[in-house]
């Protein structure tokens, strides 16, 4: 696997620039601000429906969570978009003896407290108009390699554009309290039914 490299000259640059292109590109950008312990390190879990979604997380954490933001990427994509790597990116290669190495140091970023780990469980693109979301295999790897002391945040991101040019963005945040015992079948129908309910809740907005 590919880890990122830290230079926060580079990253506070692009932080900048990220943000800067999120204002100029979009009409409004809007999240949910939850409930969290700034004591326990993140994973957020998140639909995949653009190239934008993890600059809107990123963004995100700059403006709220404010913990050292971690995402996990194709080994493809950390290679072929040099910034990647500076903004916290670490790779995975799927079908790959590194796929495992990859889990791990996921768990390992969640074991401590300062971290935001972004993980997009449909492991690749779909379209923003799927009725549900499916998980790949490989979370609970994640997940049983840490000390499961983080916080869940689930984060679905909509977008329309009403009467605008330009596309609103709408992120949906939802912390959720894991039991003792959880599969991956659990976290993936609770995500549903969270992502079920943005859907509901993005359908009755009017202009």
């Amino acid at each position: 696997m590919l880890k990122p490299r830290y230079n926060k000259v580079i990253y506070k640059i692009f932080e900048w620039y990220i943000a800067r292109i999120i204002g100029t590109d979009f009409k409004n950008f809007v999240f949910d601000k939850v409930v969290f312990d700034p004591n326990r390190s993140i994973l957020i879990l998140c639909n995949h429906f653009s190239w934008w979604d993890g600059f809107f997380i990123l963004n995100i954490n700059r403006l709220y969570f404010k913990k050292n933001f971690h995402v996990m990427i194709t080994e493809e994509n950390y290679r072929k978009v040099w910034f990647l790597k500076y903004l916290g990116c670490f790779s995975v290669k799927k079908n790959s003896r590194s796929m495992i190495e990859s889990l791990n140091y996921s768990g390992e970023l969640l074991n401590n407290p300062d971290n935001l780990v972004l993980i997009f469980p449909q492991g690749k693109l779909h379209s923003n108009h799927l009725e549900n979301i499916t998980f790949e295999k490989g979370l609970m790897n994640l997940i049983n390699s840490s000390n499961k002391k983080f916080q869940y945040i689930f984060a679905v991101i909509l977008s329309d554009f009403f009467q605008n040019r330009k596309p609103s963005i709408f992120c949906y945040l939802h912390k959720w309290e894991a039991e003792e015992f959880i599969s991956l079948q659990l976290i993936k129908n609770t995500f549903n039914k969270h992502y079920e309910s943005s859907r509901q809740q993005q359908s009755q907005i009017t202009v």
